[in-house]
């Protein structure tokens, strides 16, 4: 007698799995000739900081790794290439009350599956606001406070980190909701909500990154299963990022302890092809990889210019 097909038992495709974003990684710059591995944050354990108010009550501050539109610093449209020259190199804040235009197209965000045209699946203000006026938070914080996407990790943990809980102490902020774009910028956040937890402030991750967030271990995460840039639901639907950023809430208040991570029952879509595209040197000619060497040294020329200026 046969062994029943995958169809038959009810399983999904063996790929259409969370994607393995250190690993996917590595491969590719590998392929484009950089052939030191980049160490990922890695932790066993997390600090971990109960709510001290009900959510109803709280203070909440949005943390985010966008970039302030900059009209100067070349394309940052929807679709734009990766533009090195968009980055921000120190901790910035905005007030909450006011609009802003923050966008993506300094970080490495699946641009073959999402478009970026619309800032609520990367920066849910808008949703927090509604939420605070429904009472669901007490209130947003009066400053969102701006993550630079470093890949240093001592950078990141010894000036970015301090400097975000400060300002989160003199805004009197009770707890905070971080949303990632690209890989690092995932390990960016972690080791910033891990700083902020060890210092008393309760956070919730909101990210599409699961294998590099479990592995710097966050208190508590969120884990969309969609492509990079939309880490607060899908682009233009309101409803999906509505749900998103409840769910993310949820376990802000519910989670038992550090490392819980709870996986939104949203999909992207049934087709899961999506997967298999981001950042994938299998999937690429030698041309083309010759071709991505160059593009990313002069994004990096760009960028050291930046930094030293």
């Amino acid at each position: 007698m046969a062994a029943p097909s995958d169809d038959q038992l009810g399983f999904a495709p063996e790929d259409d799995a969370p994607i393995g974003y250190m690993k996917r990684t590595r491969d590719y710059y590998a392929a484009i000739g950089y052939t030191t591995p980049y160490r990922w944050a890695h932790y066993t354990s997390a600090p971990f900081q109960p709510l001290t108010k009900q959510l109803g009550r709280s203070r909440v501050a949005l943390i985010t790794t966008a970039a302030p539109f900059d009209p100067a610093k070349g394309d940052q449209g929807p679709g734009a290439k990766y533009n090195g020259g968009a980055k921000f190199y120190s901790v910035y804040d905005g007030d909450t009350s006011l609009p802003h235009d923050v966008r993506i197209s300094h970080i490495a965000y699946d641009r073959v599956h999402t478009t970026a045209t619309d800032s609520g699946t990367w920066f849910p203000l808008a949703q927090l606001k509604r939420l605070a006026a429904e009472g669901r938070i007490g209130e947003v914080a009066p400053r969102f406070f701006g993550a630079p996407t470093n890949r240093s990790h001592r950078v990141t943990i010894d000036t970015d980190a301090p400097e975000i809980l400060a300002r989160c102490r003199a805004d009197a902020v009770d707890a905070a909701v971080l949303v990632p774009n690209c890989p690092v910028c995932h390990q960016t956040v972690s080791l910033v909500a891990r700083h902020l937890e060890a210092n008393g402030i309760p956070t919730v991750v909101m990210g599409c990154a699961k294998d590099i967030v479990e592995h710097a271990a966050v208190a508590r995460f969120l884990f969309s299963d969609f492509p990079l840039g939309n880490s607060a639901g899908k682009p233009h639907d309101v409803a999906s990022q509505a749900s998103t950023l409840e769910l993310a809430l949820r376990v802000l208040e519910q989670a038992p302890g550090p490392q819980t991570t709870v996986q939104s029952p949203l999909r992207w879509s049934e087709d899961h092809a999506w997967k298999r595209d981001y950042s994938n040197a299998d999937a690429l000619s030698a041309e083309e990889l010759a071709r991505l060497r160059r593009e990313f040294d002069a994004q990096k020329e760009i960028a050291k210019g930046l930094r030293v200026a």
